[in-house]
């Protein structure tokens, strides 16, 4: 659970992201979270709504706002109650799940490590907390009082960037603070601190003229603003530059520092801290023996040496994961700090596959990128373990089949804890305490019809509530189910409920007990609905994810209207559907139970034809494809370097998909798991064109956020439909896709072959974007090999079919990928002019992935053209960029750049400090090689500063694991460095 209010406000909870919508909920919110766990008077959120002139209703109207804050909190799951308390409300909340109060502390900690002396440490904590907003504090909030409070918080914030930039000064880091300084004096233009720190580090990174540039532009803005000369700290600033004074411009840190290992601490591309279980159920009622078992293997002894588990045994529809949720909800935030892990494993593949998959996303969620996810399920499991080994975290397992889905799955280390649910004993899974989940008792069953129905009617008739209890057998979800309906139906006595049920029940005599009660409810409900809801309850069970959003009931139904949550209100009224969350844009996601969704499937025959039945799927994955091609336009600026089909689509209401939008990545890594359900279910049901055409545009998601697993599996489907349905096209293009995956998995023979491959088909259909695609990627393997003619043949070959197509972002990448052969042949103005071309286009078509990657490819040209200090300003640029993109990987790319830049520009003791950093960083995500050679480096700068020792025991542990994982190369250069030392 995360409040923000450092930025647009958003509240995260079990449920989800809410963003809660400007007006007066926003600002009580606000006030409450800036006084949080304190009491805010009801006249103060008064004047904070209506400033000088409230109306009479004021009272009421608040109210009003905080009884629907609440409603909107629990909906997305989150555990902060608002609290009546006079004379106002009290927002109870753990403060470090407040942005603010993070913010603060990191201020607090920050002044403790300045007055020890730790000036490195001091600043990368100051950054740590600058980072926490995502724009001006309350965007978006006009109110005077409250304003008052934001500009303050961001005066706080500048006031921490500049604090933390002069620290940096200090540490010698002059020359990669630039292009930051850059920004922020352009962003504020009258800070005379900032213009100041842009000054020294201009000048100290040799730029004279330009420091001295910076100070006579800000004395004419702050003549032309302000009618003021800058001050005399800015003054004596331009003075020292005209003499050359460099004691002055460094200022209190005239001496070097003795060499500190800097921590960084990089933003994963996946929380590295997951928080994946459900929301709790508010109405839960009963099983407190078991609550108490249940604690007591999971968190009663401290000084265990086995991780505890725990197995919840029992029929369907007795509220097994009802219970795991509740429990882990109990146990989670005070004794797994770390965070939950959660797999629903009857959705997941049968055998060691789908075992992997799920190890794959564990491991993401744990903070580790794709690329450095391993294939094999054994070395999966090792790197799953490892990381748990030093964390709380506890893992909940729901509805399990066998134990060979749950072994693989169980962490080694004590710290952690396991919740497993299950109608089976499971009786090998090791160390496991099982615990049989009966149904209700009869005072608990009554209970939960008083939470459904209201006491009044439970004590008005309480014969029939007692036989209506004793009807569903106590089974929460049919009581659940009856109580909806009768909720939904004022006028109706229990006794008659109890006398439909009967006879619903002689009906269904065939069937077993558990499946006859919660179907009998299930038949009572359904039969009371209205044509068309029964039609909507059969044709959207055919959706595979767990959850889904409101726009697929129009989909199915073909209904264009711009609400089609409106659709579902009946099916969530009885509860034939939950709402599962609150997406960002207001919007519901629903859920079915596994007894009601199996129900609903069943219904399909009588509700559509088989016909019908397929034109609403095929609407609904249309609908998947059409959002998810507009997500790859909106992140690539266009349809640019992806090959499409003539599947057809239908477009969700158009207001929906351009707030979803407004971050593509967002909407496409919220949606992967329905995405991914999406292509499986095209292929198997011949939806042949639409299959492959989704599983490419997917790989938008796929690449970016390192989800190879999702990228192959997708891919293998929508391909063995082609296959069968002689779709050569869709074969090329699944054939084309997995190579460049395969090149992302540094497996360049097998790449090559399924390129080739889609290179003949392409050639024969002639098609201008497969080709080029194709020629690009054998381009890219041709010059990983060292053959630099073959792949510039290739790469002049693919701008000319980009071209026959308009494909600017496909030229852009070629024009960046083929600049090392032209440096290498000598033309070098044809290489550098090739790059800024590409930056042009990237910027033009609003493409910012692109730009990282070719900025990084200009700095490497400009430390081989010795212009170390641009090079330095390039690299810190693009260090920027990927920190801002959460691309760690790309993060250990550039830390290792910047320590070459300084290395070559003959200053050790900075190139020390950004190979700390890359081999830090890169033991974080666990990437053994990229430590290894962020380690060869480093020990190559201490080399150069003295410091041997130090440097042949980076090099003995950098050779280890160049010889455990065939790194000839890198081998052969620690070897010589070695000797060098010795």
């Amino acid at each position: 659970m995360t409040f923000r209010i450092l930025g647009p406000m958003e509240v995260k909870g079990t449920g989800g992201t809410v963003r809660i919508p400007p007006g007066r909920q926003h600002v009580i919110l606000a006030s409450l979270l800036m006084e949080a766990n304190r009491i805010v008077t009801t006249d103060h959120l008064v004047d904070a709504l209506w400033e000088d002139s409230p109306p009479s209703t004021a009272r009421t109207q608040i109210q009003i706002c905080v009884s629907r804050l609440r409603k909107t909190l629990a909906t997305a799951g989150v555990d902060a109650p608002i609290v009546s308390r006079p004379p106002g409300y009290v927002l109870q909340v753990d403060e470090s799940a407040l942005d603010m109060h993070l913010f603060t502390s990191c201020l607090a900690e920050a002044r403790t490590l300045a007055e020890n002396g730790r000036p490195a440490e001091t600043s990368a904590l100051l950054r740590t907390a600058a980072s926490l907003w995502r724009g001006p504090c309350l965007a978006g909030i006009p109110q005077r009082a409250l304003r008052t409070r934001a500009s303050r918080l961001d005066e706080d914030r500048l006031a921490a960037i500049e604090t933390y930039l002069d620290l940096d000064l200090g540490l010698g880091l002059h020359h990669q603070l630039v292009g930051e300084l850059t920004r922020l004096v352009h962003e504020h233009p009258l800070r005379e601190r900032l213009r100041g720190l842009l000054m020294r580090s201009l000048f100290l990174s040799g730029r004279q003229a330009e420091a001295l540039s910076v100070y006579r532009a800000g004395r004419d803005v702050l003549i032309e603003e302000l009618g003021l000369e800058p001050s005399e700290e800015l003054r004596s600033l331009e003075n020292a530059i005209l003499a050359g004074d460099t004691t002055a411009l460094l200022g209190a840190v005239a001496e070097a520092p003795e060499p500190v290992e800097v921590v960084v601490e990089p933003v994963a591309p996946r929380t590295g801290r997951p928080r994946q279980l459900g929301a709790d159920t508010a109405d839960f009622t009963g099983h407190d023996d078991l609550l108490a078992a249940a604690e007591e293997v999971l968190v009663g002894n401290p000084t265990r040496q086995a991780v505890g588990v725990v197995v919840i045994v029992g029929k369907p529809g007795v509220g097994k994961s009802t219970l795991a949720t509740h429990i882990g909800h109990r146990v989670a935030d005070e004794h797994f700090s770390d965070g939950q892990l959660y797999c629903d494993l009857r959705g997941i593949r049968a055998g060691t596959d789908g075992v992997a998959d799920v190890l794959g996303r564990f491991l993401l969620a744990l903070g580790i990128p794709g690329a450095m996810v391993p294939d094999a399920l054994n070395e999966r499991q090792e790197l799953y373990r490892t990381l748990l080994a030093s964390r709380r975290v506890l893992v909940v397992l729901d509805d399990a089949v066998t134990e060979g889905q749950v072994t693989p799955l169980l962490p080694g280390s004590s710290s952690c804890a396991v919740i497993i649910t299950t109608r089976s004993r499971l009786t090998g899974v090791p160390g496991a305490h099982r615990l049989e989940l009966d149904v209700l008792d009869q005072d608990h069953s009554l209970r939960l019809l008083v939470q459904v129905i209201g006491a009044e009617r439970v004590a008005g008739e309480p014969e029939a509530a007692v036989a209506l209890v004793g009807a569903v057998g106590g089974l929460p979800l049919a009581l659940r189910i009856i109580g909806a309906r009768l909720a939904a139906r004022p006028h109706w006595t229990l006794a008659s409920m109890v006398h439909r049920l009967a006879n619903e029940r002689r009906r269904l005599d065939e069937l077993a007990h558990g499946d006859m009660t919660i179907r009998a409810s299930l038949s009572l409900t359904h039969d009371g609905l209205d044509p068309e809801s029964r039609k909507l309850f059969a044709l959207l069970s055919m959706a595979d994810g767990l959850t889904v959003p409101g726009w697929t009931a129009g989909a199915v139904l073909d209904d264009d209207s711009p609400y089609p949550s409106d659709l579902l209100e009946p099916l969530v009224d009885v509860q034939l559907l939950d709402v599962a969350a609150v997406e960002n844009t207001g919007e519901f996601r629903y859920h079915y139970q596994d007894m009601v969704r199996l129900f609903a499937r069943e219904q399909l025959t009588e509700q559509a034809d088989e016909r019908t039945a397929r034109a609403a799927l095929q609407r609904m994955l249309g609908g998947w494809l059409a959002i998810a091609e507009q997500a790859h336009r909106g992140v690539y600026g266009g349809d640019y370097t992806v090959l499409h089909g003539n599947a057809p689509r239908w477009q969700p209401p158009a207001e929906y998909v351009a707030q979803v939008l407004v971050d593509p990545l967002d909407w496409l890594d919220g949606e992967h798991a329905n995405l991914r359900a999406a292509v499986s279910q095209a292929a198997s049901n011949g939806f042949t064109e639409l299959a492959w055409d989704l599983a490419v545009t997917l790989v938008t998601l796929f690449e970016s956020c390192g989800y190879f697993d999702d990228w192959e599996r997708t891919h293998q489907d929508a391909l063995a439909a082609t296959r069968a349905a002689g779709d050569d096209r869709g074969t090329a293009a699944l054939l084309n896709s997995l190579g460049t995956l395969y090149i992302n998995r540094r497996q360049p023979d097998r790449s090559r072959a399924v390129e080739l491959e889609a290179l003949a088909v392409f050639e024969r259909l002639d098609d201008p974007r497969g080709l080029a695609l194709c020629q690009r990627d054998l381009a890219l393997l041709d010059r990983q090999a060292g053959a630099d003619d073959a792949a510039f043949d290739r790469y002049t070959v693919a701008l000319r079919e980009f071209a026959r197509v308009d494909d600017a972002v496909g030229r852009a990448i070629v024009l960046t990928q083929s600049a090392p052969i032209l440096y290498r042949r000598g033309e070098i103005e044809i290489a550098r002019a090739g790059l800024t071309e590409a930056i042009d286009i990237y910027r033009a078509v609003g493409y910012e992935g692109g730009i990282p990657h070719t900025l990084r490819r200009i700095g490497q040209f400009q430390v081989m053209s010795g212009d170390f200090d641009t090079a330095a300003t390039t690299m810190s640029e693009v260090l920027t960029m990927v920190r801002r993109t959460r691309d760690v990987i790309g993060e250990g790319y550039v830390l290792c750049s910047l320590g070459e830049v300084h290395a070559a520009a003959g200053r050790p003791d900075q190139a020390r400090i950004f190979f700390q950093q890359a081999v830090t960083l890169r033991e974080r995500i666990m990437d053994g090689s990229g430590a290894a050679v962020a380690r060869l480096e480093l020990a190559r700068a201490l080399r150069s500063l003295g410091e041997s020792i130090a440097a042949v025991e980076l090099l003995r542990q950098a050779l280890v694991t160049f010889s455990e994982r065939g790194m000839e190369r890198e081998r052969l250069a620690a070897q010589a460095e070695l000797a060098a030392l010795s």
